[in-house]
């Protein structure tokens, strides 16, 4: 049976998420129910990562077996016009038997993105997260250079989470000014924990409004104390940009 990747665009605001789930409408399913049109059987995709409701993706890795060959152009075709507009497959390859999306992606870079206005957008607000007050852009740098290198971000998952090691190693952390009023933060690592990069931002927020002293990262972090983190950012700005491999 060969193996196809796809790379896939979406927008996870009408989702709860990557993954299967009972009764819930998630992004698998979608790839699922598109893939059994095609074929005339039911066939099992698997992805990089998972995203959580309303995270969005520009570059998520998912793979296949198909129970025939079939042209990868086509396939494209055929998927976008299953998947609803907003699911999209940027492009479909032949891969290995042996290729696993999960265990062989080297890298997964994300970005979360903030409006930093005291007005909201009504073109923008399923992806961004509105920031009325100022920020101190300088301040919320400073924090993100502490979360470079191999760390232990036990403050920073979500509470419940099951992972067996809270050590990650994080190789880009930092803001960039997208325009006057728009904020962007870009990270990338080998893997992360549920709600590590949303808790990150929230921190980093947090810093930016002066509420803490750009130091308190490595305080946090080091504490291992989730409730000394805030609350999560919210989903709606999180974009998983690109898995490397």
């Amino acid at each position: 049976m060969p193996q196809f990747r796809l790379t896939v665009e979406y927008d996870g605001t009408h989702y709860a998420g990557w993954q299967l789930q009972s009764g819930q409408d998630s992004i698998q399913a979608r790839l699922e129910a598109a893939l059994a049109q095609i074929f005339g059987a039911p066939l099992r995709v698997y992805g990089a990562g998972r995203t959580d409701a309303g995270v969005h993706a520009l570059g998520q890795v998912a793979t296949f077996h198909a129970p025939r060959p079939f042209a990868c152009a086509k396939l494209q075709r055929a998927l976008n016009a299953y998947l609803p507009p907003d699911i999209a497959v940027c492009e479909a390859a032949a891969v290995s038997d042996d290729f696993d999306p999960r265990r062989a992606a080297l890298a997964r870079v994300y970005e979360y993105r903030i409006l930093n206005r005291p007005t909201r957008s009504a073109l923008a607000y399923r992806h961004e997260w509105l920031v009325r007050e100022p920020l101190d852009f300088d301040a919320m740098s400073l924090a993100a250079a502490q979360f470079l290198g191999e760390r232990d971000f036990a403050a920073m998952r979500s509470v419940g989470s099951a992972e067996k090691t809270t050590l990650r190693r994080v190789d880009v952390s930092a803001w960039r000014r997208g325009g006057d009023d728009r904020l962007i933060y870009r990270v990338e690592g080998t893997a992360f924990l549920r709600h590590m990069v949303r808790t990150m931002v929230a921190l980093m927020v947090t810093i930016g409004r002066r509420k803490l002293p750009p130091g308190a990262v490595a305080a946090i972090l080091g504490s291992r104390d989730r409730a000394r983190a805030p609350g999560s950012a919210p989903a709606c700005g999180l974009f998983l940009v690109e898995v490397r491999y």
